[in-house]
């Protein structure tokens, strides 16, 4: 996979939190020499602030190099697994390397365990700072979409409701029941049932960020059963998914809206009957398929139903919804999804 670029704006923190922690670093170690200022006081600052920016820029990177492979908000805990491991590991490793060429040289001690305890506290400050900085902005980006998707969810579903409550809409069903309806005609039945499936569909969805293929195409199916009341045959409605494909999840109303675009923008009649396919792409995109006759005067339209779509997967996936027309297909693929929080 692909690692998502990744960079931390941090420099204020670092031209002011290293002199500091290399100071109080300084002044732990060497306390009595502090209360003197005297000159080696002033090297263990300096000695002090290089550790410390040796210390602060490796882990840095460690926490770029996690951030981009682990870069999701419920991807924390194991981010900060990794990150605690590598930084335990780094410390201990410089905390080494110190004690080899410095302490034991010029010394002839080891100062390695002492090393690595006091390395270990500023490390610790460093990481927690980072991370709740990182949380926080995280946090503030989820409720930012949540808040962005609730907005296109109640905008899909004002689409749908004005586009079938439309007076057109309404006189074209109530015409269709009045020539169906009769003492034995059961077709006027089914008909009242699949329009208020409709409905139905369109209320318990309502408050889903996304729902299950199969379910979304049980509605459309009543939906398309609708429309074909008034266009019989002229209308031909393909379904090419496989089972596991079925299980996985689009937006609500998504689908119904693309069929819909496609019944409101061509003709579709005896001479130039409108086909629509739904298959799969690669297990990875839903491909909703219609071949191109324009009316020669359209229906009015808001067009705003596919800008809806594209916006609400743009908060839900970085793949793209593709729009492909040739001029004999209209295209639109839409990402199939994973199980997310309804």
């Amino acid at each position: 996979m692909k690692e998502k670029a990744y960079t931390l704006n941090d420099r204020n923190w670092r031209i002011i939190g290293i002199p500091f922690m290399g100071m109080v670093i300084a002044v732990m170690i060497a306390f009595d020499e502090f209360l003197k200022l005297s000159q080696h006081f002033f090297l263990s600052v300096l000695f002090s602030t290089l550790l410390t920016l040796t210390f602060w820029e490796g882990n840095r990177y460690i926490i770029i190099w996690m951030r981009r492979i682990f870069p999701e908000y419920n991807q924390t805990g194991r981010r900060v697994v990794a990150e605690a491991v590598l930084a335990v590991a780094y410390v201990f490793v410089v905390s080494l390397l110190l004690d080899e060429v410095y302490y034991k040289p010029v010394y002839h001690v080891s100062a390695l365990a002492m090393g690595f305890r006091i390395s270990i506290v500023p490390t610790v400050i460093v990481y927690l700072v980072y991370e709740a900085v990182y949380f926080f902005d995280a946090w503030k980006m989820n409720v930012r979409k949540t808040e962005a998707l609730m907005r296109e969810n109640v905008q899909s579903q004002l689409e749908v409701l004005k586009n079938q409550l439309d007076p057109h809409f309404l006189f074209n069903s109530m015409n269709t029941l009045a020539a169906l309806i009769d003492d034995e005609n059961t077709a006027a039945q089914d008909y009242l049932e699949r329009l208020s499936d409709v409905y139905r569909y369109v209320l318990v969805s309502r408050n889903k960020n996304t729902v299950l293929l199969s379910d979304e195409i049980t509605f459309v199916d009543a939906y398309v059963y609708l429309n074909k009341i008034r266009f019989r045959e002229n209308l031909q409605v393909e379904k090419q998914l496989s089972t596991a494909t079925l299980a996985q999840h689009v937006t609500p109303l998504s689908l119904q809206m693309l069929i819909e675009n496609a019944i409101k923008h061509n003709v579709a009649s005896r001479e130039h009957p409108l086909r629509i396919v739904i298959r799969e792409e690669a297990s990875e995109y839903l491909v909703v398929e219609n071949n191109i006759s324009e009316k020669t005067i359209l229906e009015k339209s808001t067009r705003v139903g596919l800008q809806n779509i594209i916006n609400r997967y743009s908060l839900l996936t970085d793949r793209e919804v593709e729009i492909i027309s040739d001029g004999e297909r209209f295209t639109v693929k839409i990402p199939l999804l994973d199980q997310l929080a309804g």
